[in-house]
């Protein structure tokens, strides 16, 4: 039986590894010129977005359906592999309940063969069995200790993967990615901010769980679709979440605020001389960090107590120019007297957009 749980973990986990997520052709372009205009464009890959994909840093490519970068499988999670993936999630968990069952009750007969009761204290021969003399397997002390830390690991993967494999059976249901969860949240936000009376719907959740779960699990074990063209529930268009994505960029560039940097920031992810609570409260992400120069101007769009994320302005052209993105102390700037990208004052005329 661990035999089978090895086999089928080892192929899963494989298979989202080599098998990769799919990527959007290189140089893609809608069929019909004229939806190029509900489409973001990828300056890295030359070519458009399609619909549910999005650039990974990582991969350095456009990833159909991308749901995230998983360090583990050294690849992107999407499209093609993302069956094998939550397969992966659902398998290990099992097979470490397995394993923890038999360390359980192999420590248990092991130690209820050595210890010896008496009236006022109970002793621990871990040098030999006192009911069995023969013992199949010779169980000392490093053996307990090698066995006890066998089950706190495989506990605390059933705990950590399983809590994974929760997360991603419940975007699969609703037929999202992680990504795409977020960008629903943020145009609720969006709508409540300004007020516009619109209503947000995701265009791919069918209604149905189990057409949604078929989407992803196949006998064939090939999603459905080409990974570009997706069907939509009634009332919606192919373009829906990509137009609700532009007008998010188009906020972000309203919301953001110009900061100048007043302070050298070499880019470091723990900076020892910006503050003991800099220092400490680096974000947890794997998002990069951007390095400063004294006068650098820099958009930012988020930001923690100590640090703030953010794109920096490389070009004078506000607009056309090319950014790096990433975070830096908040120590290290300053915010310049107008705090929007159109270089206007805010809040009221903010509202009003």
């Amino acid at each position: 039986m661990l035999l089978n749980w090895t086999v089928m973990i080892l192929y899963n986990y494989f298979s989202a590894m080599f098998v990769g997520p799919g990527y959007v052709p290189l140089g893609w372009t809608p069929e019909k010129s004229q939806d190029c205009m509900y489409l973001q464009y990828c300056k890295v890959c030359q070519s458009y977005k399609a619909p549910r994909s999005h650039h990974c840093r990582k991969c350095n490519r456009c990833v159909m359906k991308m749901d995230h970068h998983c360090p583990w499988i050294n690849n992107c999670c999407g499209y093609q592999n993302h069956a094998s993936f939550t397969l992966f999630l659902l398998l290990a968990p099992l097979g470490c309940i397995h394993a923890s069952f038999i360390f359980v009750m192999t420590m248990y007969t092991q130690l209820y063969n050595r210890i010896s009761f008496g009236w006022s204290s109970v002793k621990i021969d871990m040098s030999a069995a006192k009911r069995d003399p023969r013992p199949i397997i010779p169980f000392g002390l490093s053996a307990f200790a090698a066995s006890l830390f066998a089950l706190g690991l495989a506990l605390g993967t059933t705990i950590a993967v399983g809590m994974l494999f929760i997360i991603q059976m419940k975007v699969i249901l609703t037929n999202k990615t992680s990504i795409e969860s977020w960008i629903e949240e943020k145009a609720k936000d969006r709508i409540q901010y300004y007020q516009t009376g619109e209503t947000f719907i995701f265009p791919y959740d069918t209604g149905s769980k189990w057409k949604n779960f078929k989407q992803v699990f196949t006998w064939s074990g090939i999603p459905e679709g080409d990974g570009l063209d997706w069907p939509v529930r009634n009332g919606c268009h192919q373009y829906s979440l990509t137009i609700e994505q532009l007008k998010q960029k188009a906020d972000k560039r309203v919301r953001s605020v110009r900061y100048r940097a007043v302070e050298d920031y070499s880019g470091v992810c723990c900076p020892v001389t910006k503050g003991v609570k800099t220092f400490f409260t680096t974000p947890c992400t794997e998002e990069p960090r951007i390095a400063l120069s004294k006068g650098d101007l820099i958009l930012a769009t988020r930001g923690l107590k100590h640090w703030m994320y953010g794109e920096k302005i490389l070009d004078s052209a506000a607009d056309g120019g090319i950014r790096e993105r990433g975070w830096f102390p908040r120590k290290c700037v300053e915010k310049c007297q107008y705090d929007s990208e159109t270089d206007q004052p805010v809040d009221g005329e903010k509202k009003n957009r």
